[in-house]
């Protein structure tokens, strides 16, 4: 292998709250000649703090942190660094997440079950400029640009924006009203208005109903 160039290499910020996942995408990256980890994080706020330090050539993350969704997170590094990459690497079905992550900003999903030569492929169409999905989710959004959706791209879930999305996932976890407020640190009202948007669009009448919606949706997609 011939020696890496670190002042060459593109510098990669890895963002996941799990630290041996963290420690094999290092391995993985730092194999490659032509690529390093600059930093790694095990939330958003030291991200954030991260990339208000130094600059970094991509950002790769999961969607699930603990303390802000990642969704957010990618608007948040975009806006510390408009022409950082993005790149979410997560457990969670990219059908559910990739549309939403290409719209927040993000370049590419791939999913953790990938393959070391896929993730390391992906790695590099997105810091050449490109955007990195599965053939099968390119088809999907192909076919949502098109109008050819199927019947399970026109869920009513799709309608939430991604704050109302973030909160029907957290009460379909049996997470009240103020636990949400506090976890999104939002108000208590503005929670609230949240839920009533959810329901207006889900067409449902009271919270109960909300409630088992959600619950039920977590258990279709088996994130419960």
């Amino acid at each position: 292998m011939a020696a890496k160039n670190t002042n060459s290499a593109k510098r990669i910020l890895i963002i996941d709250d799990h630290p041996m996942l963290r420690k094999g995408l290092a391995q993985l990256i730092n194999n490659e000649p032509e690529l390093k980890v600059g930093a790694e994080a095990d939330n958003a706020r030291q991200a954030i703090d991260a990339v208000s330090k130094q600059p970094f050539d991509l950002a790769l993350l999961d969607i699930s942190l603990p303390d802000k969704s990642g969704l957010e997170l990618i608007k948040d590094l975009r806006v510390l660094q408009p022409d950082l990459p993005v790149m979410v690497f997560s457990m969670h079905d990219e059908m559910i997440y990739a549309e939403r992550v290409l719209r927040a900003g993000g370049r590419g999903y791939i999913m953790k079950q990938e393959g070391g030569e896929t993730f390391l492929a992906a790695v590099r169409q997105v810091l050449s400029g490109q955007i990195y999905v599965s053939e099968k989710m390119a088809t999907r959004i192909l076919e949502i640009f098109s109008g050819r959706q199927s019947d399970n791209t026109k869920s009513p879930v799709r309608k939430l924006s991604d704050r109302e999305f973030e909160v029907f996932q957290l009460v379909g976890q049996g997470i009240g009203t103020r636990a949400i407020a506090e976890r999104l640190h939002l108000s208590v009202k503005t929670v609230e208005v949240h839920r009533a948007n959810i329901k207006e669009k889900l067409g449902l009448k009271t919270a109960t109903e909300l409630i088992r919606q959600a619950v039920r949706w977590l258990d279709s997609q088996g994130q419960r």
